[in-house]
Order: C-alpha cells, then structure tokens, then sequence
C-alpha cells in the first residue's frame, strides 16, 4: 500500500455557450453598464481563491451571471462539481486587502493587492478572496462596487421586472425563452402560489396567443401581470379615480387626506411626477392604477415616517436624556461558552448603528492583552486588534459618539499597555478630558461629543473631593458579582448547568482590582460606581457616574422603586445587562428598561429574536444613528410616571384598528417545492404594562389558495391603556403609510416609549411610538420582491 497526498488537477473553465463573454442582459443595459470594462471581465468569469483559514483555500470560478444582478460560483473539479448563487442586492459591501479578519490570520499567502472581502448583509458571513492579479481583483471590486450602487438607485418598477424575469429565469429549464404549462406550475410553486389547475390553465390559454401551448417572452410577462392583479387595491384606486380610472391630482389628494398625509396639490404633483409610470398621463398630471401601485409599493408607503430616516431629533441634550443603542459581550459571533470572538462583531454592531461596545479584557501573552469572555472556551482576540477596528468603523454609519465599555482584568502592566494602544490608535478621537475643563453638572451632549470616543471604566477617587467612593477599588467586578449571586440562587433548579460551567473555568488566578491611573485619566464622562440604593444616588450630583444592573436586579428596582429608577435615570447613566448563566446568550426584553428610562440597555446583538427585532425597531428612527430622544415625562426630574403600575401624566385610553388590505409576494419557510405558506399578520404593542397588547389575523390557508375571488384579511383591533376607549374611530380601508395622528400615542403618553410590532411568520417592522411619530394605523400588506428583506407586515 502506498500512502501520500493525491495531486490535485487544474479546475477546468465552465463551458460557456456561444464562447467567449456572453451577451449581457437587457438589465445591464438599463443599467448602462454593457460597455464597462470591469462588467466585461465579470461576465467572463474568473478563478478565485476562497479563503477560509490557513489551509482551507479552495479555488472557484466565479461568474456574473446574464441579468447582472446574481453573481454564480462553482467548484469546477469533474468528480464533486456544486455551484452556489448569491444575489448583488444581499451584498452589504466590498473591502479591499486584508480588511477582514479572515484575511489579515490567514491571507499572507496572497499579496494584499489580490485580495477582496465580499460583505453580506444579515448573519452570513464574510466571502474572503483572492485573484490571480492585483489588476483581476480590482476589476472584481469596481464591478460589484458598480453593481452595488445601480441597485441601490432602481425604482420600484425596475426591481419588480428583475424579481419577474429572475424568477423566469429560474422556471425555464431548458432555457428557451419559451415556457409550457408544466414550467408555468413549477413557477407558481416557486413563488408561493397555490393556484387551482383548472384556473391556471384558463390564464395560461388566455395569454398564449399563438397557440402553441407555449408562452413566448411577452406572453409570459402578461401573464405574470395577470398574477398580480390584486382586486382589493383597484377597488380601492376606483373608489378615488371614479370611471374614468385615471386619479388628478385633486383626487390624489382627496385619498392623501383620508390617510392624515399632505394632501397639498403641490405634493400630489410630486407623487405623480416621481412614481407614474406613463409619461403621457405625466404630461396631464394623472396618475393610472400602475403609477399608484408603485407609489404604495414604494418608501413613502412604509409604515415608517420617511422624514425620520434622518437625524431630525434635538441632539443638544444631556446624554443621559436619550436612548442609546448598545451592545453586550460586542466580540461574540455565537454563545457565550464556546462561541467565536471576532473583530467582524464589532463591524456588524457599528453598522447596525450600535453606541457602546463591550471589551472584555484580560491579561494576554507576550504583554498584549486580549479579549474574550473570561473562564470560559471562547476564542480570544487581541484588544489592539479590536480598537483598529473602532477606530476604523465607529463613525462610518453614524458621528455621534461612541462609549468602550471596558471591563478589566488586566494587571497594571498591560492596562499601561491598553491605554497605549487607545491614545496611538485613535488619536484626537479619543476623549481624555472633560470639554470645557470643569467637572460638569450635567452630562455633555451627544452633539458636542460628535466623533469622539468615551471610555466607561472605574475610576481612581479623589480622596478631596470623593471620600465616599474610595472603597470600591476592594470590590470585584459588578457584572462577576452577580453572576455569582445568580449562581447561588439558582443552583438546586441548575445543577447541571453549574457543574457545565464549572467544567470549563480552569483556577486562574484573582482578578486584580488595581487600577493604572493611566487607564483612570481616560474616563472622563462614564466613571462605572458600585450602585448602593436609589435614595444615596438621588443625593448624588455627580453626573458622570454611572452604575450596572443585572436584568433581574433592574426588574426588582422596577417593582419596588419605579418612579425612582426614572428619575434617577434623568440625570445619571445606567446599563443593563443579561443575566450571566445564560449559556446560549439570550436576552431580555428591553421594553422593560426602556419603560424606566434606562438609556443603555444592553443586548447580544449575534443573537437573532424578538428581543432583537425590538431593538431595531427602536433605533429605526432618527437616522438610525444610536440615539432616539427619550418621551418628555422621562426625562423630566420632577416626573411623576411609574413604569410598573403605568401611571403618569396625560394618560387616556386609545383603541387602534388595523385594516389589513392585502399581501403578496410572501417568502417560503423552507426550500421543499411542495411547501405553500399558511400566513398570517400579528400586530403587538409594545410598551407599558397597561398597553402590551397583540392580536393576528386568522390563518390564509395555503397562501390564500389563489382564487378570482380571493377572500379578504380581516380587522385587527388593540386597546392602548387599561379599560377600553368610549369612541371607536372607523377602520377606514386605507392603503400606504399609516396615518400620522400624534394624538393617538399622545392621548397615553406614556405609550410613546413602546412601539407597535407588525409581524408575519418570518419577518416583521418596527413602528417607534414616540413623541411626533406616526401612530400604528390602517395599513397596505404590500411586499418588495426581495422576500428577505420584505413581508407582509410592511407597508
């Protein structure tokens, strides 16, 4: 027997029919982009190395595929041929070099002008790859830069035809250009479609005009066109335009007023200008049932206020006045035992507008310190690493500021160390000293710290001024702290969880509770001090200082001191944490703590949920820059609002009705052909006690079972506020952005720091209730095409 390592072949190049670069698509000529050299070398496709650790490097071909918008891969040895399929619009971004943690561990191989990062959006992880030549790799990152930004600027009628003629693409097997009725039913089951035989063929006979059962490219699209004739949105649009089904401005207006919008002639002109698609009925300022889907189908029919998709919320108050978007144990990419720490954490976290990470940091080897989640088999990162990455990414998505929360396990040396590597890599970003020289009375705000950095840690007391505090160096680690409280508690139910955890901390030896004063000259506004009951802080007038909480001891502070957790939060910081022996990194829900005021409420964001899906609805609105203006009543110190019982100042019941018009477009649970959707639509009011409140709509079986008639959703209806109000506004069947009625949420203000949920089974969105927003109101279920990004519950 003979053993050794089997050489490998060459790949071969996939064959490519006709030879040579295909013939591009008629999208990328809507694109303008047939000529563009960089487009060329991507049509032809490329051999790249897939980059996955020092020794897993696997070469595939890559290609642009005809509609310019999918990009195929495939690993070309004869024996185990696969190919894989990623769409342009899943794209988040596209770094070159070794920008990605991947390639800065194992890209050595390659020069760094060959190398490139693919960046998905969502929880797929980064593609790492390299080209044969730096001018290859360049062509590769122009190209889907190009793509990236003609995608980001379609239409809405340009991505509906590429949704049609991709999914056409797809059903047609044998790649004629022609499709039969048996591609035509594979189709259906491919976009969720459960329609009777029987009428399906009547379609397919009405649309095949040459009578060959065989549906030529016009043919097809007239059919699609037939599919997504929707007779609840004409009814509406006629109910407007009357019989001669074209809307004038007037008319348009009439349907914007009913829904609480502009309805200024002005404005209807705008619409009509921007979204009609007939450049006839634009000359005559008339808008057909075409141009009005598009418009409902558009951002200015989402359920959320265009006008707040930028910052347009006062950003001079003190920073304790604002909810702040924050992370917990930031370097995790998976669960808090064994999971991965990753500096690509931290890059999602910024991007999803994150304001204050977490740096877990403990003594490392050769003097650098690193940071994972300590006693635990977490893989570790060096902290160096982790402020590169700070420094790069902080304020690429938003300039307000950002706050390190570090938690220290390093001796004196390598906090020396920590603090050299802050000043040399960030720089003039970096705060080092309070802005005006004074200790304040109050925090600073988040616009006079735009583009700095703030480390929240312990502090060396001045024994002049704050005798007081002078003891807390001799206390342990507030989180560590309670985790062992938990773990006492909780030992008899979890003995098994314990004796887990036990396991995989190894002795080491006891944290040190020094502290460097070079690494307490760097915390400035967010001195961390041990919390030692609610009326010694009230006392307190030191406004940089700011205590942790544990879920559970911020619930029990809640129950027993409400009103006082809220105004204490009116003049200090607080954080909220997760609880520690959540070994799969769950978390809390964070209405809770919003409801008191609590303005870092601190979540894992590698964990997907309810809790999540929360937190981004939260910090949706203004801009999406981490910071959403706190209701007026939490912010006031003399508030008398108590977020347990939910009572407080200008509360009056409010009874909201939902009208759901329809859905379309829905996504599949899973990839079986056989599997049809039963949807449904869930609205959830999310705030006080008083006003949770949840309700759906019954069950479409089959995805509606596509009929002529399709039966409609039905009426949701939700009570805001104990007891129900007297007067039922009318559920009028409205379609496109709900209405912007701010005595709604007003009329029980303290509902206003909770939000509505509109959620399917798969996806949902966020309307923020709070001071000026729209309220959750009759609303249009009408999907984009892309089904990951869109549902039903988006309007």
């Amino acid at each position: 027997m003979i053993c050794g390592w089997r050489k490998k072949s060459r790949p071969e190049r996939p064959p490519q029919h006709g030879g040579g670069t295909r013939r591009p698509d008629r999208a990328l000529k809507n694109m303008g982009l047939t000529d563009d050299e960089d487009i060329k070398v991507m049509l032809k496709g490329s051999f790249l190395w897939k980059i996955k650790s020092r020794r897993r490097k696997t070469e595939r071909f890559y290609r642009l595929q005809e509609d310019g918008l999918t990009i195929l891969s495939e690993s070309c040895f004869k024996r185990a041929r696969s190919k894989q399929i990623f769409p342009i619009m899943q794209v988040d971004g596209v770094r070159e070099g070794y920008q990605s943690e991947g390639l800065r561990k194992h890209g050595s191989f390659f020069p760094e002008t060959q190398c490139l990062t693919i960046v998905f959006k969502g929880r797929r992880k980064n593609l790492d790859l390299a080209a044969q030549s730096e001018e290859e790799a360049k062509r590769w990152a122009q190209g889907l830069k190009k793509l990236m930004a003609k995608v980001e600027a379609m239409s809405q009628q340009e991505k509906l035809d590429h949704w049609i003629h991709d999914i056409l693409h797809r059903a047609d097997k044998n790649k004629d250009n022609k499709m039969t009725f048996k591609e035509i039913k594979d189709m259906l089951k491919m976009i969720n479609i459960d329609m009777n035989d029987i009428y399906a063929y009547q379609l397919f006979q009405e649309c095949d005009k040459s009578s060959n059962d065989r549906l030529e490219e016009h043919e097809i699209e007239e059919f699609c066109t037939l599919l997504m004739k929707r007779p609840e949105l004409e009814e509406l649009f006629h109910r407007y335009s009357g019989q001669d089904c074209v809307l004038s401005a007037k008319e348009l207006g009439a349907f914007l007023q009913d829904q609480g919008e502009d309805a200024d002639l002005a404005h209807a002109h705008t619409i009509i200008q921007t979204y009609e698609l007939s450049e006839k009925a634009k000359q005559h300022n008339r808008m057909m049932l075409d141009g009005f889907m598009m418009y409902l189908l558009s951002a200015a029919g989402d359920i959320l206020n265009q006008e707040h998709t930028d910052v347009y919320q006062d950003m001079s108050q003190p920073l304790c006045h604002y909810f702040i978007s924050t992370s917990h144990n930031t370097y995790l990419t998976d669960n808090q035992i064994g999971g991965a720490s990753s500096t690509e954490a931290y890059i999602r976290a910024f991007m999803e507008g994150c304001r204050c990470v977490e740096l877990d940091c403990w003594e490392g080897s050769n003097g650098e310190p690193v940071i994972y989640h300590g006693h635990t088999l977490t893989s570790k990162i060096l902290f160096r690493d982790v402020i590169e990455i700070i420094r790069d990414y902080a304020f690429k998505h938003s300039s307000y500021p950002v706050i390190l929360s570090l938690e220290n396990h390093c001796g004196l040396e390598q906090q020396v160390t920590m603090v050299q590597h802050m000043k040399a890599i960030l720089g003039d970003m970096l705060l080092t000293q309070m802005l005006d020289g004074q200790v304040p009375k109050e925090l600073p705000s988040p616009e006079q710290l735009k583009g700095k950095i703030l480390v929240k840690g312990k502090k060396l007391p001045d024994l002049v001024c704050d005798p007081e505090n002078m003891s807390f160096l001799s206390d342990n680690n507030e989180e560590e702290e309670e985790e062992e409280e938990e773990e006492r508690v909780l030992r008899k139910d979890r003995r098994r969880s314990s004796h887990l955890l036990q396991e995989i901390r190894p002795l080491q030896a006891k944290d040190t509770a020094q502290i460097s004063q070079e690494l307490s000259d760097l915390v400035v506004y967010c001195q961390a001090v041990p919390f030692q009951s609610l009326e010694r802080a009230l006392r307190s007038k030191q406004a940089c200082q700011m205590s942790s909480f544990s879920e559970r001891k911020a619930r029990k502070l809640i129950k027993e001191s409400g009103n006082g957790l809220v105004r204490y939060n009116t003049r200090q910081l607080s954080r909220i944490y997760p609880l520690g022996l959540k070994m799969n990194s769950s978390n809390y829900n964070p209405q809770e703590m919003w409801n008191a005021g609590c303005q870092l409420v601190a979540l894992n964001f590698q964990t997907p949920g309810c809790e999540m899906d929360l937190n981004h609805g939260r910090f949706l609105v203004n801009g999406r820059c981490g910071y959403v203006l706190k209701p007026s009543f939490l912010r006031s110190r003399q508030t008398s609002f108590d977020p347990e019982s939910g009572r407080g100042p200008g509360h009056r019941a409010t009874l909201l009705l939902v009208k759901v018009i329809t859905a379309q477009q829905l996504p599949k649970l899973n990839n079986k052909k056989s599997s049809i959707v039963d949807p449904f639509v869930r609205v959830e009011i999310h705030g006080v006690r008083a006003d949770c409140s949840s309700k759906q709509t019954e069950y479409k079986l089959n995805n509606g079972e596509w009929a002529t008639d399709p039966t409609p959703w039905h009426h949701v209806i939700l009570g805001l506020g104990p007891g129900q109000a007297k007067q039922r506004r009318p559920g009028l069947p409205l379609a496109g952005s709900p209405a912007r009625t701010a005595g709604m949420l007003q009329a029980a203000e303290q509902g206003s720091a909770g939000g509505a949920l509109v959620s399917t089974p798969r996806s949902s969105v966020e309307c923020p209730g709070q001071e000026g927003s729209r309220a959750p109101w009759p609303l249009l279920a009408e999907p984009l095409p892309e089904a990951e990004s869109r549902s039903a519950g988006v309007c």
